[in-house]
């Protein structure tokens, strides 16, 4: 049961923009998707999902110049399939806008930090083997909010090694 426990904190993370219903839309305030994305963690192999009615809407990631004006005209890639899914591969920023006319300017749209899986992010968790000064010597664990690739191949390894140790036992 720990084996599973462990692993499955380094599983990746999928979000839903905002909620799970029809999330990607004019936002009722302007400020709706920052504040959104502010208050989550991305990390390298999380994903993002967004739900919209592709009849009336769209996706598109753009450059940092593109996201400030709202420009659609050099698009690094579009989606339109109302049920868009983006996998974070990289750290660094992300932006994502709206595809149709006006409703970026109207607060459709979204940046993103993807932090590496070894990045310590201010307002993060401390780490598990040290909190308050004091050092814990239990097996590690990581906290809940790391994922990624490095994280998942250690909880991978550790827990074939675990399986090997009982196998022996």
């Amino acid at each position: 049961m720990s084996l599973v426990h462990f692993m499955s904190f380094s599983e990746a993370r999928e979000f839903h923009v905002v909620d799970d219903k029809a999330s990607w839309q004019i936002p009722a305030s302007p400020d709706t998707y920052e504040k959104w994305a502010q208050k989550n963690r991305f990390l390298i192999g999380d994903s993002i999902l967004f739900k919209y009615d592709k009849k009336l809407d769209s996706l598109v990631e753009v450059s940092e110049g593109d996201y400030k004006t709202c420009s659609r005209s050099h698009p690094i890639k579009s989606y339109n399939d109302g049920n868009t899914k983006i996998t974070l591969d990289k750290s660094g920023p992300r932006f994502l806008i709206s595809g149709t006319d006006g409703h970026c300017e109207k607060g459709q749209k979204l940046e993103i930090r993807v932090l590496s899986a070894n990045h310590h992010h201010p307002a993060a968790a401390p780490s598990p083997s040290v909190r308050n000064g004091s050092h814990h010597h239990h097996a590690p664990a990581p906290a809940p909010h790391h994922s990624g690739g490095e994280m998942l191949r250690a909880g991978v390894f550790v827990g074939a090694a675990m399986a090997i140790m009982f196998a022996l036992v």
